[in-house]
């Protein structure tokens, strides 16, 4: 996919290993007295076991809630140092950041550092049990009483058997959360945060040396744990499964999941770029003939979910009024199999490349936060092992033609490999696609 843009994808860095295993990776960008601290434990959903979900989303919470030495909330003494403060959890690890002046760096550094090595003493029956009420609460609002909330839990439990750390979502089973034990707890954040199994970026307005002394000071005592062992797993589907769902919602959607190429393996960029061709904005092509054209929907998204172990294609469809969720299927159908005889066309993979390159620019932008430099280099660190892969990770983008995004999709889109879920509105099953199996989520 080489045209003529040229996007410099230069990410300098320095990195070394402290003693304890706690990977240390330096950027230095001294255009802002700004530094951001940035934290990835190789942890997520996938490192829980049927039975025993919700772990890792937990911890997210307890992680902000105080350790031993500052017995209290994170956020307000960071924010009052003019911080900003952030955490999130997925399938494959969690993160933590800080973007502070540069001023109170040290602060950041030791609270980081005390929750990682002295969280457990602050993690009380009564904490414990106050977030996991805090999470259940989350699971109902988000999850539970939201329109369409619970189809990626069906998705899920459709794309992957009971076994599979895929199995169930990142917020954890409700029944699971109620039975957790605090010493389970205690036993799980021993088993994966430590140094050891995580990784510290620092980017922004400090110099490698004192970065590196820095790191070794706040976090070079710590014991190193064990390193978790690598999980392992594999799905596949045998057939189409179709399945329903209802909810309260006033319009039925359609939506259509694949096993698709982990996260970095051969065919994942060429999936990036079918899902954007296929249904991101306006000039897709799912969204000019369903949404513009024929009127049939009122949103179309498609995209490739890259995961760690192995990912899944999405495409949902939300039916317009009086409009058929069957006939729908037939029109992305269509669209499906010509883009596996015809492949991309050449406009469609140039503005496919602007816009590839415009997102990798865009996480260059920042030192800290979600997708910022930081945040990149970490990622690419505890994900392949080298914090220097952000332009091998472009060039994957680059090298796609439209025969390999044709033939990509021709090999994970097939019709005999896929499960159809129809979300429809309460009493009206008749509007999902026929041979729909009624499946239960809670």
């Amino acid at each position: 996919m080489r045209y003529d843009r040229v996007v410099s994808a230069a990410l300098p860095f320095a990195k070394r290993t402290l003693a304890n295993g706690l990977d240390v990776i330096v950027h230095e960008d001294h255009h802002v007295p700004v530094v951001a601290v940035n934290i990835w434990y190789h942890v997520g959903s996938k490192d829980e076991r049927p039975g025993s979900t919700g772990f890792a989303h937990l911890f997210e919470h307890l992680m902000f809630e105080g350790s031993e030495h500052h017995h209290a909330g994170y956020f307000q003494p960071l924010q009052q140092a003019g911080g900003l403060v952030n955490g999130s959890t997925n399938t494959d690890r969690t993160n933590y950041w800080e973007v502070v002046p540069t001023s109170a760096l040290e602060l950041a550094l030791w609270m980081e550092s005390d929750r990682m090595g002295y969280l457990l003493p602050a993690v009380t029956s009564e904490r414990f049990e106050t977030q996991r009420d805090v999470v259940l609460n989350e699971r109902r609002q988000n999850y539970e009483n939201r329109p369409y909330g619970m189809a990626m839990m069906a998705l899920l439990a459709a794309l992957f058997p009971p076994g599979h750390p895929y199995h169930w979502m990142t917020i954890g089973d409700a029944a699971d959360l109620r039975a957790m034990r605090l010493e389970d707890v205690h036993a799980f954040f021993r088993a994966y945060y430590h140094p050891a199994n995580a990784s510290l970026a620092l980017a922004g307005d400090i110099d490698s040396a004192r970065a590196f002394a820095l790191a070794e000071q706040y976090f070079g005592d710590l014991p190193a744990g064990e390193r978790p062992p690598h999980v392992t797993a594999s799905a596949s589907l045998a057939r189409e499964a179709r399945t329903m769902l209802e909810d309260r919602v006033e319009m039925p959607r359609l939506y259509m999941a694949w096993h698709s190429p982990a996260m970095f393996d051969e065919g994942d960029a060429e999936m990036d770029l079918v899902g954007d061709l296929l249904g991101s904005g306006k000039t897709s092509r799912l969204y000019k003939t369903l949404v513009y054209d024929q009127r049939l929907a009122l949103d179309v998204s498609a995209y490739q979910n890259s995961r760690e172990l192995s990912s899944f294609f999405l495409l949902a469809v939300t039916a317009a009024p009086g409009q058929s969720l069957t006939d729908i299927a037939t029109v992305v159908d269509s669209e499906l199999q010509r883009l596996a005889e015809d492949g991309p066309t050449v406009a469609e993979m140039e503005r496919a490349a602007a816009q590839v390159e415009s997102h990798f620019l865009y996480r260059l932008q920042s030192v800290g936060g979600f997708g910022g430099k930081s945040d990149q280099l970490n990622a690419y660190n505890v994900l392949r092992g080298n914090p220097a892969y952000f332009a091998e990770d472009l060039e994957r983008y680059r090298r796609a033609t439209p025969d390999g995004v044709r033939d990509t999709a021709r090999r994970v889109l097939r019709f005999d490999r896929r499960v159809l879920l129809s979300v429809v509105p309460r009493g009206q099953q008749a509007l999902a696609l026929s041979g729909s199996e009624l499946v239960p989520v809670a």
